[in-house]
């Protein structure tokens, strides 16, 4: 079942729900809003309704958290999750309902995980970078990692946005609100080895007349599909997948993970918290202070492991 099939279930969840509670226009409204998030996160993420299960809800949730969404914002959308999972069951597309084991976290925020700096030079190195298509993920994920862009702002990008000379990317985030973002060496090498070879990912298109074929329009994305499309959501979600796929310990990761590891290898490298903000394009300051959160707990596991005292003291309650 595809996202059309997410499409017909929710259209007839809400009907359902329309009639069997009579609930008002408001209450509709908001249980469908939450719902369409809900199935524009499972688009992105390849999850079909059967799939569905108590772990996929879980890190729907903390994709929530991650967003900033409040406690009570995240309750009210597993209410509604809720609801959609017994029609799952009702409809026998899942055997059981995962609903009831989903507990939501005592703390509003959950620290983002993230990759050490060898993980990401793993997964650069798994990515076989000789043809056009590779040189295109290893500039897929130089960017994304170097500059600390949300996926939407990645397969968006223009050839327009791009200044390789001075080593920037002019971005257009949330709200159309316009930052620029400088670019790595790294990033900056990868890109422009890809943008040399790009149009040797364009394969001519049979267009149904014998003995004829055409080339794909030219598109201004800076990332581009064999079709001459540029690249989806969808599309960088199953790329960072196959990268990931030799290394079991990254099974986790999403496209958003590549942003917390930007931001937090920035701080833990000393940044300033503005200028990360500033690069990230958080409207507010607070979004951004979650990453000193998770940078000072990363300091004091690595006080505990390394310091003489420290080690001294655990070795000390390891003897009691």
């Amino acid at each position: 079942m595809s996202a059309a099939g997410w499409d017909d279930l929710i259209d007839r969840h809400l009907s359902r729900q329309a009639v069997e509670r009579g609930l008002s226009r408001h209450s509709m409204e908001a249980y469908a809003h939450d719902l369409s998030l809900f199935q524009a996160w499972c688009r992105d993420s390849g999850l079909e309704p059967a799939q569905l299960d108590a772990g996929a809800l879980t890190a729907y949730l903390e994709a929530l958290a991650d967003q900033g969404f409040a406690v009570s914002s995240q309750r009210r959308h597993l209410a509604s999750l809720r609801g959609l999972a017994r029609e799952l069951v009702d409809e026998k597309i899942l055997e059981r309902d995962p609903a009831p084991a989903v507990k939501l976290r005592p703390h509003p925020r959950k620290l983002p995980r993230t990759l050490s700096s060898g993980d990401i030079e793993n997964l650069v190195a798994a990515i076989d970078a000789h043809g056009a298509r590779g040189l295109r993920d290893r500039a897929m994920l130089e960017i994304a990692y170097g500059c600390g862009l949300r996926v939407s702002e990645l397969v968006g990008l223009q050839l327009h946005q791009v200044n390789l000379a001075a080593g920037v990317v002019v971005v257009f985030g949330k709200g159309s609100k316009e930052r620029m973002v400088p670019m790595g060496s790294a990033a900056i090498r990868a890109l422009k080895a890809y943008l040399e070879r790009r149009d040797q990912i364009l394969n001519p298109v049979d267009d149904g007349k014998r003995g004829s074929k055409k080339v794909p329009r030219r598109v201004s994305a800076v990332f581009i599909t064999r079709l001459g499309r540029a690249m989806t959501r969808q599309g960088f979600f199953k790329a960072l997948k196959g990268w990931a796929a030799n290394d079991p310990r990254l099974a986790w990761i999403s496209p958003h993970t590549l942003r917390h590891c930007f931001a937090t290898h920035l701080l833990e490298g000393g940044a300033d918290l503005r200028a990360v903000q500033e690069m990230l394009g958080h409207s507010d300051i607070s979004t951004t202070q979650i990453y000193t959160h998770l940078s000072k707990s990363r300091l004091r596991k690595v006080h505990r492991t390394f310091h003489p005292r420290a080690t001294r003291a655990r070795a000390a309650e390891g003897s009691d």
